[in-house]
């Protein structure tokens, strides 16, 4: 579910003729048990996957959402609450080796949905399920968040993603169900300040619900999980920010009822080939991972569907984009996949964790 903020991979206690350079971490807060998982993967070379947990640190409070720092060893993760400017979040900082080291407490305006950094790691941003509110805070040089220097309020519920355009320049906050809608910013990164374009409403197809976006990292793209569409939307950005929707992806086999599905999270291979999403079977047995193609002119197709463990809530891609990790939110299992050459996903390894894990990033 995020922007990688990755810079270089780890190297976890393996020998110098060993896969080292590809061996990487995973980082996930469980809100049950207020803790943060780190997790060792470790690649074999026939292709499989090791996944053991390192260690699971306390935090003391339900940890939701987290995303990373592009330069720096630091994590940021963000609870619930319902107390505006009181809502618990942390400032984690890790080892050289990508261990937990400490961990700051810090207070922020809302409860977050999801959370990320703009290109120039100055801000992190956030957006409210509940209430629907986008506050941008400045960065101190520590990297910890001093006060919302902007915050927008729609007077619209069910916000669900904030990720800045790869030129920095933008910022696209989809709602879904019955607060439907696409909003669009311009953001300037010198002051933070964050205003609408217009129009400010890219007004999305009824029904789509888009809930979560990812960019193409060469052409003006953006793609949604479409959370009520049950598939993918495609949309093109314009050199005014403007979106302009290209697709609309159903993926479900025709004749098959919505009812009790929704999509979640998204997530693009970093050479813009390929867009993997999850579909959570609430209440019909059918839980899948869809696979899209990423053509030349950008727009994508459907693959397929990998069947996954209930709920696949939260994905992240390994730090070269050879694995797709994928968090069960009811069925509490870290499963990692390795992308084939042609999109397909092959089941590499399991690790039991923490039910009702909905975000992880890898690093």
């Amino acid at each position: 579910m995020k922007l990688h903020f990755i810079t270089a991979l780890l190297g976890i206690g393996m020998s110098a003729t060993s896969l080292a350079a590809e061996a990487f971490r995973v980082y996930a807060p469980a809100s049950k048990t207020q803790t943060l998982w780190i997790v060792d993967a470790l690649p074999k070379e026939d292709g499989g996957l090791e996944l053991k947990l390192a260690e699971k640190r306390e935090l003391g409070f339900n940890g939701r959402v987290i995303a990373a720092h592009p330069n720096k060893p630091l994590l940021y993760i963000c609870g619930g609450g319902k107390e505006t400017g009181k809502i618990p979040g942390a400032v984690v900082t890790l080892a050289k080796d990508g261990a937990y080291s400490s961990h700051r407490r810090v207070d922020l305006n809302d409860d977050a949905a999801y959370i990320s950094l703009d290109r120039s790691a100055a801000f992190l941003f956030g957006v409210s399920y509940g209430n629907g509110r986008l506050n941008a805070y400045r960065l101190g040089e520590d990297g910890l968040p001093g006060k919302a220097v902007a915050t927008i309020d729609e007077g619209k519920k069910e916000a669900h993603c904030v990720l800045i355009s790869p030129d920095n320049q933008f910022l696209y906050i989809p709602y879904v169900k019955g607060n439907l809608a696409l909003f669009q910013y311009r953001f300037d990164a010198t002051s933070g300040m964050i205003t609408p374009l217009t129009p400010a409403n890219a007004n999305p197809p009824v029904g789509t619900g888009p809930r979560h976006l990812v960019y193409h990292p060469r052409l003006p793209m953006v793609y949604f999980s479409n959370e009520q569409g049950i598939g993918l939307s495609t949309y093109e950005r314009r050199p005014d920010g403007q979106l302009v929707l290209k697709q609309d992806i159903p993926i479900l086999p025709e004749g098959m009822s919505k009812e009790g599905l929704s999509a979640s999270d998204l997530e693009i291979t970093p050479d813009g080939k390929f867009i993997f999403a999850g579909l959570r079977g609430h209440s019909q047995d059918f839980d899948r991972i869809a696979r899209y193609r990423v053509n030349a002119d950008g727009q994508a197709e459907l693959l397929g569907l990998t069947p996954a463990e209930k709920i696949p809530w939260g994905l992240a891609l390994s730090p070269d984009g050879k694995y797709l990790l994928v968090s069960a939110y009811n069925g509490a299992t870290l499963t990692g996949y390795r992308i084939t050459a042609d999109g397909n996903l092959e089941k590499a390894a399991s690790l039991s964790w923490d039910a009702e894990i909905s975000d992880l990033l890898t690093r």
